[in-house]
């Protein structure tokens, strides 16, 4: 992973301009609109630090807001998940997730689905991640950090299956999924795996499929837009975190490209 912000290349931007309208004439290259939101997102500066010579903060941020309202920053993730799977010889879709939360703080003077983490004491939202088996995000979630985290997962499961579809076999978790999401799994025809180190383990003990998802949760470092939740809404709280995967693969699609 590339730890500078960079503006996409040619072959980045032919992966993902389909899912643009480009025969509409505009005042603004939309190339350069989704140039601007990737460096907010590595940089984690504010819309209204945004260089007036190369756009209008407010025009970036009317882009962001309609492409978010409209789905599309989930639907080219998943399409750049099934593009890098399949350049890696796999199946587009994944027949094993894995799934973890991780409690970020949350900016002051924000209220709207804030909660207190009590174990690890953090005051913000919670992060729910479903990641495959190498660690691509098909679904991510956010909520007060209060949330216990097999509850926030029950409501995902429907929106796992239509992303991942029938081939979904099996998902890995720890014990606070062993309740009422993997019930709701059950109800579906998939099993449900719990993965946790054993009782007698001592300090940090890497723990079988865990370690992805949890390896997927730390490359959000990369990104100082989401080492905190500056969001005031939780859809752009979301959307953030697939925009990240976004660049994650199109990164790793550039390089086999490369290769």
């Amino acid at each position: 992973m590339t730890k500078q912000w960079g503006p996409l290349t040619d072959y980045q931007w032919a992966a993902i301009s389909p899912f643009f309208n480009l025969r509409r004439k505009r005042k603004h290259n939309l190339r350069k609109i989704l140039d601007c939101i990737l460096w907010l997102l590595r940089t984690g500066s504010q819309w209204r630090n945004i260089h007036p010579d190369w756009l209008p903060w407010q025009a970036v941020y009317y882009y962001f807001d309609q492409w978010k309202k409209a789905n599309l920053f989930e639907r080219i993730n998943a399409r750049l998940n099934q593009l890098d799977r399949q350049q890696q010889g796999r199946e587009p879709l994944p027949s094993v997730l894995c799934i973890d939360t991780q409690s970020v703080k949350l900016s002051p003077m924000i209220y709207e689905h804030r909660g207190l983490d009590a174990h690890k004491l953090v005051n913000g939202r919670k992060r729910t991640f479903v990641v495959d088996t190498q660690g691509r995000l098909w679904v991510a979630d956010i909520d007060a950090a209060n949330r216990a985290d097999g509850s926030l997962a029950v409501p995902l499961v429907q929106h796992i299956l239509w992303r991942c579809g029938e081939r979904l076999e099996k998902v890995f978790g720890d014990q606070a999924y062993n309740g009422v999401f993997a019930a709701e799994l059950a109800d579906w025809r998939i099993d449900f795996e719990k993965a946790s180190r054993p009782e007698s383990a001592r300090g940090f003990v890497p723990i079988a499929k865990r370690w992805v998802v949890e390896r997927s949760i730390s490359w959000t470092n990369f990104f100082r837009r989401l080492v905190k939740d500056y969001e005031y809404t939780i859809s752009s709280s979301v959307n953030w975190l697939y925009l990240a995967n976004i660049q994650i693969m199109l990164q790793r699609i550039q390089h086999k490209n490369q290769t």
